[in-house]
């Protein structure tokens, strides 16, 4: 391809991506170097038939020409990613003084609000996206060996999940696991306590939440791998056969080598969107057992007092963990590519 049509090719995507992804990343940044002017106070004296007292007021219009000539706000450089909300440095230092051990230390640190997201949110990345790979795997090698003439019905319901929008389905699982709903009878019945409640429990909410993220998410899982199944080399396969190969060795040997490329990919895709978990949170109303770096920025940008420079700080501090989780992924797959160029 010529410098000249590839450069007119790439023109739009590069274009989008400068103007949705770059200008908007470092807005952030710079936002997050910044937080708001504070009000300006002066102090005033009411004097009356009994003498004067001393109060202090708001001057809104020093305070709003300071905003006007600094909309921004007032610089305070990394002190937003060191304070209680964020890294804590201060209060981490205290904690590894104050504690007696790995332990205690790590109590402590789950008391600080950026941890404890931190903590829920790395917990459900590693355990939902192996899960979601594992589980979509499987339902693609079982459909995909199914009779011809039903693996339509089987292809859609298997893709449900995907289909229903996030907030619908984990409010459809949010009523279930209630105690009225059939999931939290249920557990009350084989538990024999009719108190038991999976709203006010801490470890069961991580769990219903972790199902429901691998409940949604497999159908994708499922369909890249079903898509690469067809694929897959029928010859190989029929001499596996022919050698004595068993359904497991078949797969082992051979479906899952071929499909490794599609298995790098569901990763990537599935780090980035479970570092990211938000809607389960909010529609199961889990923020006090769970809370995660996405709920921290939108609870920073809720109610009356918007805290964007904390916003931005969170946000920057979630760019730079996906990068980090998915670099040993991108490492991996450059040194394949630059095996196979050579």
């Amino acid at each position: 391809m010529k410098h000249s049509a590839f450069f007119w090719f790439v023109l739009p995507s590069a274009t989008a991506m400068l103007l949705f992804i770059f200008f908007p990343i470092v807005s952030i940044i710079v936002q997050s170097l910044y937080v708001e002017h504070a009000q300006v106070i002066i102090e005033t004296e009411n004097c009356g038939p009994f003498g004067c007292t001393p109060t202090t007021m708001v001057d809104q219009e020093a305070t709003e020409a300071l905003r006007r000539e600094q909309p921004l706000g007032r610089f305070a450089g990394f002190t937003t990613y060191l304070d209680r909300g964020h890294l804590a440095v201060n209060e981490v230092a205290a904690a590894w003084d104050a504690s007696s051990g790995w332990r205690d230390f790590g109590g402590r640190m789950l008391n600080l609000p950026f941890y404890k997201a931190m903590a829920f949110t790395l917990t459900y990345t590693f355990i939902v996206t192996p899960l979601t790979i594992i589980l979509g795997f499987m339902i693609a090698v079982a459909v995909n060996g199914a009779v011809r003439a039903i693996r339509g019905p089987l292809i859609f319901f298997s893709l449900l999940p995907m289909i229903v929008t996030p907030l619908v389905g984990s409010l459809i699982l949010f009523w279930m696991v209630d105690a009225r709903g059939i999931i939290g009878a249920t557990l009350q019945a084989l538990a024999d306590d009719p108190g038991l409640s999976v709203k006010a429990s801490t470890p069961l909410m991580w769990i219903m939440l972790m199902v429901y993220g691998v409940w949604h998410a497999a159908p994708f899982a499922f369909i890249v791998y079903y898509a690469g199944l067809q694929t897959v080399n029928t010859d190989t396969l029929e001499s596996a056969m022919i050698d004595g190969a068993s359904r497991w060795q078949r797969i082992r040997y051979v479906v899952i080598p071929h499909l490794l490329p599609l298995t790098t990919f569901i990763a990537l895709i599935q780090l980035m969107d479970n570092f990211r978990v938000f809607e389960p949170i909010v529609s199961f109303a889990a923020s006090a057992h769970a809370t995660s770096l996405s709920w921290a920025i939108y609870n920073d940008l809720g109610g009356e007092t918007r805290q964007l420079s904390s916003a931005a700080a969170t946000s920057v501090l979630t760019i730079l963990g996906v990068a980090i989780l998915l670099s040993p992924v991108l490492v991996r797959t450059w040194r394949e590519f630059s095996r196979a160029r050579t």
